[in-house]
């Protein structure tokens, strides 16, 4: 990745996104020992214009933003830094510094199916999930159904809570069955997408 920081006085945008929930978290600038610091110590540090100096983030608050990747744009004068940030981003305390929340539950999801994607290739011993990729195809698919039968007997005759804990069931023991079968959510949400024209 070769960066032109030429274009502006030594110094490039760097757009801070929540590695996680995508969620634009910042903008900084980077000069040339920014970025070599960044990449040397995993926690994103800028070029700051007002002290005239590097600024690790968090180096005061300890709210760091910890780097995943870093990827330049089309002309490479823009940079794209994904981060896990570690607490509020903003010095006013808020978690974007558009004041926006950096939630997005759907993430999870993407997370659980990548842990239940390792599971399948490593099948620890002592784990569950290990245990119904071996029980076979028939008996995940028997577990789905009896979850979907408790969401169902929840969701008509239970309580709310006890409905959201068996369609969490339902809905880890379907992403095992998925990956079993080599699919993840992101085929499921394909199809539906497909359907939704």
């Amino acid at each position: 990745m070769k960066i032109d920081f030429n274009k502006q006085d030594g110094l490039v945008p760097a757009i801070i996104q929540d590695a996680d929930t995508a969620k634009v978290l910042m903008l900084g600038y980077m000069n040339e020992e920014a970025l070599m610091q960044t990449q040397k110590t995993g926690k994103v540090t800028f070029f700051s214009r007002s002290k005239n100096r590097l600024w690790t983030k968090g180096e005061e608050s300890g709210n760091f933003l910890l780097l995943v990747s870093i990827a330049a744009d089309c002309d490479n004068d823009t940079l794209l830094i994904k981060a896990n940030p570690v607490g509020p981003v903003c010095h006013t305390g808020n978690d974007t510094c558009w004041a926006e929340k950096n939630e997005d539950g759907l993430s999870f999801l993407v997370h659980l199916q990548d842990f239940i994607d390792t599971r399948f290739k490593e099948q620890p011993e002592g784990s569950y999930t290990t245990s119904l990729f071996q029980s076979g195809v028939n008996r995940m698919a028997q577990k789905v159904g009896e979850e979907a039968v408790e969401t169902v007997i929840e969701a008509t005759n239970g309580t709310d809570e006890g409905f959201l804990y068996e369609a969490s069931d339902m809905l880890y023991h379907l992403i095992v069955l998925l990956t079993s079968k080599g699919y993840r959510l992101e085929d499921l949400a394909n199809e539906l997408k497909k359907r939704h024209k």
